[in-house]
């Protein structure tokens, strides 16, 4: 090959390698921008992702609040009724009214002297006698008979033949003096809506006292 031929070719290679070259760049380039901006396209994918994580949270919360209202309601039934004293409770009965019982008197002669208060429900009647003194009160001012004994009752429930009792002694002092009567106002605590007056004869009155109900007319002797 003549020098003038080889120095033709060695020029056009030389063309030809640096176009090669600037293309080889040039589709390295492209190719790197084409993988920034498909890695820049993936991050709002990722982002738009966290909302709906966050929903789902929320969605969660909602079950525990669903949750928590289900175990008050629980335990609000759970309180309900009367604590029998061995975890349980059972449900409150109707409580006695002075118009829910028939009423009886009768004067007797153990410890000086005293009025005995006979109860039992109406026909058709069941109620609860509570663990409380009666309320018996005397004349037109009201007087009204302190506790004869130091601990309270137990509830009775009044049903059919069942009968309770209390007991009277309308004068506990030795002196002479007090007011003549002869009937006394009674009501289930002092809240009942209607007392009832008893004929019980002429009696003296000052400082009076009453016992709790009693199932039997032997415990209900009001001794001073």
């Amino acid at each position: 090959m003549s020098g003038n031929r080889r120095k033709a070719f060695l020029v056009t290679a030389a063309i030809v390698g640096g176009a090669m070259l600037m293309t080889a760049c040039q589709d390295g380039d492209a190719a790197k921008d084409n993988g920034a901006a498909q890695g820049s396209s993936a991050t709002p994918v990722g982002d738009a992702a966290t909302p709906a994580g966050s929903s789902a949270a929320g969605s969660g919360q909602s079950t525990d609040k669903s949750s928590n209202a289900t175990g008050e309601g629980t335990e609000d039934a759970a309180g309900s009724g009367a604590d029998t004293g061995n975890g349980k409770r059972e449900p409150v009965g109707q409580s006695c009214g002075a118009n829910d019982i028939s009423w009886n008197t009768r004067s007797e002669t153990q410890a000086g002297g005293y009025i005995l208060i006979i109860a039992k429900a109406k026909p058709g009647i069941t109620c609860y006698l509570p663990a409380a003194l009666p309320t018996v009160a005397f004349g037109s001012d009201g007087t009204q008979a302190g506790p004869a004994e130091q601990t309270a009752g137990k509830q009775i429930k009044l049903s059919g033949s069942t009968t309770a009792y209390a007991g009277v002694n309308p004068k506990t002092t030795k002196e002479n003096g007090g007011k003549e009567l002869d009937f006394i106002i009674v009501g289930v605590g002092d809240d009942d809506p209607n007392p009832v007056s008893l004929p019980v004869g002429t009696i003296t009155v000052e400082d009076p006292i009453v016992t709790n109900w009693h199932t039997a007319p032997a415990d209900a002797v009001p001794f001073s």
